[in-house]
């Protein structure tokens, strides 16, 4: 084993297990946020502006914060969504087109209803009354959830809260910029039922993924030395066996 090439890949074993426990190191250090969100963060009321870009994906802490906005409706954006949730009640939602700002959108969720009857009449409403005036919006800024293929026997229904199939829905887009994520409004207009939308859960600031990494990184390094001891055990194992043979034949 100190024969030059072993000492030679034992140094290279050496550099490849430092290199697995800078890594180890970087995720361990990435496991263990050292600046969480102060609890209860997500209920203070933010400006939109503040949370989220237009365009970008809503950062992880964000999700459920408290934001406030302005803006006007778009004529004839009001649609429903279905297959939602209100304290495990299924029923469904009326979500508008909100104009935040010139050539600028964020998909609103309203209310909520028990049946698709109370739905439409809610949208037919506010086509006709709320259309092109401006307001005032508190509610919680939640994460896309995803465009889906509608059914077949009905393309025009949505079971998924999914700016992207809103837009392919809404009128005047040319050009326009649109938030990724939605707003679930804190109150209803007359004829809907507040959404349910309870606090997030506070996160751990130990993240247990990035822990299992190190970790990982960790049984490699241990293994590149494991490697170099087999490698160099057997190389030694069969000289002893080619010397035992060597002198055997001697002797005979």
């Amino acid at each position: 084993m100190l024969r030059g090439r072993w000492i030679g890949m034992l140094v290279l074993c050496l550099l490849v297990a430092g290199v697995f426990a800078w890594l180890g190191q970087w995720q361990l250090g990435r496991a263990i946020d050292s600046d969480p969100p102060v609890p209860g963060a997500t209920e203070e009321v933010l400006p939109l502006t503040d949370v989220v870009a237009v365009g970008e994906y809503l950062p992880e802490p964000q999700v459920g914060q408290r934001v406030s906005t302005e803006g006007t409706w778009v004529s004839d954006d009001f649609l429903v969504v279905s297959q939602r949730f209100n304290d495990d009640v299924e029923g469904f939602w009326v979500t508008g087109q909100l104009r935040v700002a010139e050539r600028t959108s964020i998909a609103v969720a309203l209310g909520w209803a028990p049946d698709r009857e109370t739905a439409d009449a809610a949208v037919e409403a506010m086509n006709a009354d709320a259309a092109g005036t401006e307001t005032a919006i508190i509610g919680r800024i939640i994460s896309d959830e995803g465009a889906v293929v509608p059914p077949r026997d009905d393309p025009s229904q949505m079971n998924r809260m999914s700016t992207a199939m809103l837009l392919s829905r809404w009128h005047d887009i040319e050009q326009l910029d649109v938030y990724r994520p939605y707003l679930a409004a804190a109150e209803a207009p007359d004829g809907l039922v507040d959404i349910a939308s309870p606090a997030p859960d506070e996160s751990s600031p130990v993240n247990w993924l990035n822990i299992f990494y190190a970790a990982e990184w960790a049984i490699f390094a241990g293994f590149a030395f494991y490697l170099w001891y087999r490698l160099a055990k057997d190389a030694w194992e069969r000289e002893v066996e080619d010397f035992e043979d060597a002198a055997g034949a001697a002797s005979a």
